[in-house]
């Protein structure tokens, strides 16, 4: 599929997108082989193929879920200029 030069205009004008005159030429050829590739890919028969995130099978490697660190929010808050029961104050910013 060839795209004109009034085709690329409009896709364009649709993306918001400001192009050059002598750029045309090169956006169309670009658009045009992007469009085949996606005929062709869409000529390829995929009855039967499942659907898949990735093409590997691999499974994640998780690490233990334990504390490697301890609780020290009441070292932090007594340093913080403005704490009430346990949380942070701070200005507001939204009105």
């Amino acid at each position: 599929m060839a795209l004109e030069r009034e085709d690329v205009h409009t896709i364009a004008h649709l993306a918001r997108l400001a192009i050059e005159d002598e750029d045309v030429p090169a956006y169309a050829e670009n658009l045009s082989n992007i469009l085949a590739l996606v005929e062709q890919m869409s000529a390829v028969d995929t009855r039967g193929v499942e659907p898949m995130a990735h093409p590997l099978a691999m499974v994640q490697r998780l690490r233990e879920d334990e504390v490697t660190e301890e609780n020290q929010r009441e070292h932090f808050q007594q340093h913080a200029p403005a704490v009430e029961n346990g949380l942070y104050l701070v200005p507001k910013v939204i009105e």
